[in-house]
């Protein structure tokens, strides 16, 4: 069977010769007789291949020096506790909500400490990005949180909230080496990297040093310390160390496609693509306000059940799979990552047109 243009949300498509890479080294990874997938993570072979994982995303993103990288178990909704439980040494933090995982962060962070909702796109069903350039930003708060990228809605952070000096925490999981960014302008980002970077089972920080601490919260667990990771370089357990080296697969294959400002452009011209026939659709409806829609994940709806429903059902049938959206909104979803080439959206663009031609 052909692959078919895959518009998961997560686990997601990876770049296809990344995927036949592996295959190729997997009964035997380059002479060691052996599978990575069966590999001591003690072996001098593996350390190569997170030191050089490290190095590529290092490169790739412009860490400074000041950062530590973390490979990390436990996903994205592990960090929702870890988090609160290494920096909430005031015991208040503040959280701006634009979906359902800030929302989740934000009640996780609740057992730890008071949280300050500083803002909100709730009232309009998070479709938009709230005005993020002067907020109440309490005095003692420990950070400021935000979910950068916002998977269900199909939402982007475009300009950084103003924290007014506090450290800014940001789950980049949907967006993660989608473009540039400023490391410098984060005290924490994160983010599973099952979307964009990887198979499900990794979770990589990328954190200033001096948020690094022994002062964690009393009874922070030793595996969910930082310091702990940050000391043992990603070792103190054993890692997730076949999902780490496919991360690093993937770090190489944006190096060779010329780096995140590549990939940027590659992304946007995707995202063009779909967004263009959107505007101009008779039958189809983006949900998002312009200004602020994601590259990576683009919502829309029919606004008719039954028909979004026979989309869903002939567009799988055509080599177009996991366009259904988020079960607690509805409608359509398809997710654009990376590793989505030009072609996989034109044919989702020419499939919807001709949808729209029998049935608008």
């Amino acid at each position: 069977m052909a692959r078919v243009y895959n518009f998961s949300a997560g686990p997601a498509i990876l770049p296809e010769e990344v995927l036949r890479e592996a295959a190729e080294e997997m009964l035997d990874y380059r002479g060691s007789g052996m599978s990575v997938m069966e590999m001591s993570h003690r072996s001098s072979t593996y350390q190569t291949i997170i030191d050089e994982a490290q190095q590529d995303l290092r490169d790739l993103m412009g860490i400074p020096d000041n950062y530590k990288v973390l490979f990390m178990q436990g996903g994205a909704s592990q960090q929702f506790a870890m988090v609160p439980m290494n920096l909430m040494r005031n015991r208040v933090a503040d959280y701006i909500i634009t979906g359902v995982w800030a929302k989740k962060a934000c009640e996780e962070a609740k057992k730890y400490g008071t949280t300050n909702v500083i803002a909100s796109s709730a009232d309009q069903t998070f479709s938009y990005i709230p005005d993020c350039s002067d907020l109440p930003v309490s005095d003692n708060a420990d950070y400021v949180y935000i979910c950068e990228n916002n998977t269900i809605y199909g939402t982007k952070f475009k300009k950084l909230p103003n924290t007014k000096g506090k450290p800014l925490v940001s789950d980049v999981s949907s967006c993660f080496l989608s473009e540039p960014v400023n490391v410098a302008d984060y005290g924490i980002l994160y983010g599973g990297v099952q979307k964009n970077i990887g198979p499900a089972g990794v979770v990589i920080a990328v954190i200033r040093e001096d948020l690094i601490r022994e002062d964690v919260l009393p009874g922070t667990p030793t595996m969910l310390t930082y310091k702990t990771h940050a000391d043992n370089g990603s070792m103190y357990n054993t890692p997730p160390a076949y999902g780490i080296y496919i991360c690093g697969k993937v770090f190489k294959w944006l190096k060779n496609q010329g780096g995140l400002e590549a990939i940027k452009r590659h992304n946007e011209a995707k995202a063009k693509l779909l967004y263009d026939f959107l505007d101009n659709s008779r039958l189809f409806k983006g949900t998002v306000r312009k200004e602020d829609r994601s590259l990576m994940n683009v919502p829309f709806v029919i606004g008719d059940q039954q028909m979004e429903a026979k989309f869903i059902k002939e567009s799988t049938s055509a080599g177009l799979t996991n366009l259904k959206g988020h079960r607690s909104v509805g409608g359509m979803r398809a997710s654009i990552y990376n590793a989505m080439p030009l072609a996989g959206v034109q044919a989702l663009v020419d499939f919807m047109e001709e949808f729209e031609k029998n049935n608008g």
